[in-house]
């Protein structure tokens, strides 16, 4: 872990990029060429095509160098976006002169945690495709700059033991960090409370090669609405702490760090100030009501609407004696981009072992370019030990990462 004190650099571990076009053409045998995800330019318009789909890019996802007037979901082009959406090396200006040291990436295209690869029907495609984007991810987008990129990898979520297989083999090439849905249900696949135990293979995998599982705020494909009416920009004020909430809360009561002690967990873009109060209903819940709410039963019903059958299984909750506080202290990092309250009260609760810092380029929510000073403004009550670990420090311990040495200007 760092020994520098400087406060004019941090490591931001959730920024965004727009693949570029070539990540899959590049990579999957010819005999997927024409169905392999392409871009393809039709007028003014730019889309992604993969089987039946076609993607736009949302301007939201590349307002890196707007004003905020110019903000809009409309579909952008690669040309009028700052090319430091799309390219590692234009990329390295743009944190230079924010003060970021180093990056860790989600992906664009295959959604937060590559679900447009669960949805495909093509199976044998979609594993390449997402061995092809850990690949490119880990050898050209982090090796294009050695100690400036931190990798995160996507896993073919509907098999898990491929899942835990691509996991050992990104580790062993450098990956200590993987997208994970905030919540698969919302997919259409297991939870965590699964009494088959579904994602076993995966969080032993994790485990084992200390990789990180980050559940990236939206990896549910889940788009809260207050009301069905309720206008998007409401929503959007109320969708973070709503579905990381959830997220968290599954990850504690499921009882998966004590069946996996060395599993560590990162709330991706999901913000900090909500986490004491959700954590000590948590425990509240599990103090008053663990007699009757240890044993659920759960009601499975299986067939079409014509031929049903159930069966009923019991999921265990160990509630008596929890202690989620210690649990979250254990294995829980929380990040965050822009949050006062959080800085101010969260972090006396989690301890500024368990914060990291993030930037969100190039999103609409970015703080960028302002996101060395904004952070320390809201540290700066904070020790300048308790700083340096927020901006750098907890990243590079928990994703054994060595940053590269300070650039000669930014901050």
């Amino acid at each position: 872990m760092t020994t520098d004190t400087s406060l004019d650099w941090m490591i931001s571990v959730d920024d965004h990029v727009i693949e570029p076009p070539g990540v899959w053409q590049d990579r999957v045998p010819a005999r997927y060429s024409d169905v392999a995800p392409r871009m393809v330019e039709e007028g003014d318009d730019e889309y992604w095509v993969y089987e039946n789909r076609r993607v736009a890019t949302s301007g939201l996802s590349a307002t890196a160098g707007k004003q905020t007037r110019e903000f809009s979901p409309e579909p952008i082009r690669y040309r009028d976006m700052r090319p430091g959406c799309y390219d590692s090396r234009a990329r390295l200006e743009d944190m230079n002169q924010a003060g970021i040291l180093a990056s860790m990436c989600f992906p664009s295209f295959p959604r937060f945690c590559g679900q447009i690869f669960w949805e495909a029907k093509d199976k044998e495609l979609a594993l390449l495709c997402v061995r092809a984007y850990n690949d490119w991810m880990i050898d050209e987008w982090c090796g294009s700059a050695p100690g400036r990129y931190v990798p995160c990898i996507i896993i073919p979520h509907w098999d898990p033991r491929l899942a835990a297989a691509e996991i050992e083999r990104c580790a062993a090439k450098g990956a200590r960090a993987l997208t994970f849905s905030e919540n698969p249900s919302h997919l259409g696949l297991p939870s965590l409370f699964d009494t088959g135990r579904y994602w076993d293979p995966v969080l032993a995998a994790a485990a084992d090669a200390h990789v990180v599982i980050c559940t990236h705020v939206g990896s549910s494909s889940l788009v809260p609405e207050i009301t069905p009416d309720t206008p998007q920009a409401v929503n959007m004020a109320w969708m973070i702490g709503v579905r990381t909430s959830g997220a968290l809360l599954m990850w504690l009561f499921s009882g998966v760090f004590e069946r996996f002690p060395g599993l560590r967990l990162a709330l991706s873009e999901g913000g900090i100030g909500w986490i004491p109060w959700f954590v000590q209903r948590a425990q509240q819940v599990a103090d008053k009501q663990h007699a009757w709410a240890s044993d659920t039963t759960y009601k499975l019903t299986h067939g079409d609407r014509h031929a049903q059958s159930a069966d009923t299984r019991k999921f265990q909750l160990k509630l008596e004696g929890a202690d989620f506080r210690r649990t979250l202290r254990e294995h829980v990092y929380g990040c965050f981009i822009d949050d006062e309250v959080g800085a101010d009260i969260a972090i006396k609760y989690l301890g500024a072992d368990n914060v990291m810092a993030e930037s969100d380029y190039p999103h609409s929510d970015s703080s960028w370019p302002d996101c060395i000073g904004l952070m320390r403004r809201q540290l700066a009550h904070l020790s300048v030990e308790d700083q340096v670990k927020i901006l750098r420090g907890n990243a590079e311990r928990l994703f054994e990462f060595t940053p590269a040495p300070f650039p000669s200007s930014g901050g």
